[in-house]
């Protein structure tokens, strides 16, 4: 019998932590909990704000002159890889169940509040970290802290909803599935990552969503969305004041104690046995493929110069593997490199989708560009063109105030250092012909790996990760 199974239908439980459905905080403890914080900290010649309240909770904002705007983003450092393989998908699930409702509002109160402003709610699920974000006007930042603070901190996740909401889980999954430019990344992870946390998917699985049940789920929501995890990033046209009060409105029943942030993740990661061949055999029109290896951890000084070594070999049309697989050779429609950098981890690949029957001369060319940079380097002319184009997609990026809200909860949350736009693209100008050449070695010296989605039955790919 599942825990699905104990659950009664009509259940309404109370908010996460023990807290009981009750009024707004007093202004006493408002101010009380506002006078226990440290800070406010200021950064980046003070448009940027820190304040750390009771129990751990992080408010950080950024005042954006110009802009009739405000994004806030509720970080959670939570994800796919803190779930146990009979809970894969679990952080997923749960950020769904976020927006079913809470003592207050209901489902439909919480996305008929900010679509009734002209704004934008949404949330997402990585393997590190979930984060839920609203885009308002200005003048209607109360609201958008209240709703988003709300659900995070007291949604009641009931047995109904946890129901409900499986069956919405299983058709994205079932949609993810049809999609295979996006599913051999999961089959490439498989072939470098295995089992390993970092390995599984973040919606988790058909039989690990069918097997969860409502008091597995809310017993994560109650242990891993705790105050320490928690980081409010808010950009814009506001006042960090003015934020920091609604927010600890929204939180006043959860905070207390030392305001002592959680940690942010180091270590090594423990990879499993060297990489191998994936190949998910499917009748598509198209062979899917990724080959790669081993990438740098998110905290490694190199990882500007992998950026620039992935814009030269695959990030734009003027880049290698475009010029050489689809304008000189017409091989192949789509063709890319990527690289995914976590905490103590990294992946970098090469994707390309392909008539079945080029299959293997696109990976012949894939990795023989990689072979190249390796023994040759780039020219001064790649290198200038790749740190032009990052260069130039930050700074554009910046535009935005859901980016700089995201900039900011990242910074907080898993990076554990907030850089200015200036010292990232000194960091990005200082990579050299050498410092690319020499990562390139590095990289092709590793254990390759290669995970292929098409209509392969013996098909024998070993030389595509031949060393």
């Amino acid at each position: 019998m599942t825990e699905t199974d104990l659950s009664t239908s009509d259940e309404r439980t109370p908010a996460p932590r023990g807290s009981e459905v009750t009024s707004a905080p007093s202004p006493v403890r408002v101010a009380e909990l506002l006078a226990a914080g440290s800070g406010p900290e200021e950064l980046l010649a003070g448009t940027v704000r820190r304040t750390v309240l009771p129990g751990g909770l992080r408010v950080i904002t950024e005042k954006v002159p110009g802009v009739r705007s405000v994004a806030i983003g509720v970080w959670v450092g939570v994800g796919s890889r803190d779930e146990t393989p009979l809970t894969g998908g679990c952080s997923h699930y749960l950020e769904h169940l976020l927006f079913k409702g809470t003592p207050s509002r209901d489902a439909l109160s919480i996305s008929a509040a900010i679509e009734a402003v002209g704004g934008d709610l949404n949330a997402f699920t990585a393997k590190e970290y979930t984060c839920y974000y609203a885009r308002v006007l200005d003048s209607d930042l109360d609201l958008a802290v209240d709703v988003v603070c709300d659900m995070v901190a007291n949604s009641l996740v009931t047995a109904d909803d946890v129901e409900a909401e499986r069956g919405v889980i299983l058709e994205e999954i079932a949609m993810h599935e049809d999609d295979p430019g996006d599913v051999v990344h999961d089959v490439f992870a498989d072939a470098v990552l295995g089992s390993s946390v970092l390995g599984r998917p973040v919606l988790g699985t058909v039989d690990t969503i069918q097997a969860l049940g409502r008091e597995t789920i809310f017993d994560y929501y109650r242990e891993r969305y705790a105050p320490p995890a928690l980081v409010i990033s808010i950009a814009g046209n506001l006042e960090h004041d003015q934020a920091l009060d609604r927010v600890v409105r929204a939180f006043a029943d959860h905070l207390g104690g030392p305001a002592r942030p959680q940690d942010v993740r180091r270590g090594e990661y423990p990879f499993p046995p060297p990489p191998g061949i994936v190949v998910d055999r499917r009748p598509t029109e198209q062979a899917h493929v990724v080959l790669g290896t081993v990438g740098l951890s998110r905290h490694d000084p190199r990882r500007y110069a992998l950026g620039v070594l992935s814009t030269a070999l695959g990030g734009g049309m003027s880049s290698r593997l475009f010029q050489e697989v689809r304008e000189k050779r017409g091989l192949a429609y789509s063709v890319y490199s990527f690289d995914n950098q976590f905490a103590d981890a990294g992946l970098f690949g090469v994707y390309a989708g392909c008539t079945p029957g080029r299959a293997d001369n696109v990976l012949e060319i894939c990795r023989e560009q990689v072979q190249q940079i390796a023994e040759h380097g780039i020219t001064q002319e790649e290198l200038d063109r790749a740190r032009g184009q990052n260069r130039g997609g930050l700074v554009l990026n910046l535009e935005d105030t859901g980016s700089r809200m995201s900039r900011l909860g990242k910074s907080e949350l898993v990076h554990g250092e907030l850089l200015s736009v200036d010292e990232v693209l000194a960091r990005v100008e200082a990579v050299t012909l050498d410092d690319v050449r020499a990562l390139a070695g590095e990289l092709v010296d590793q254990p390759w790996a290669l995970g292929v989605i098409g209509p392969f039955d013996d098909h024998d790919f070993s030389a595509a990760v031949a060393r």
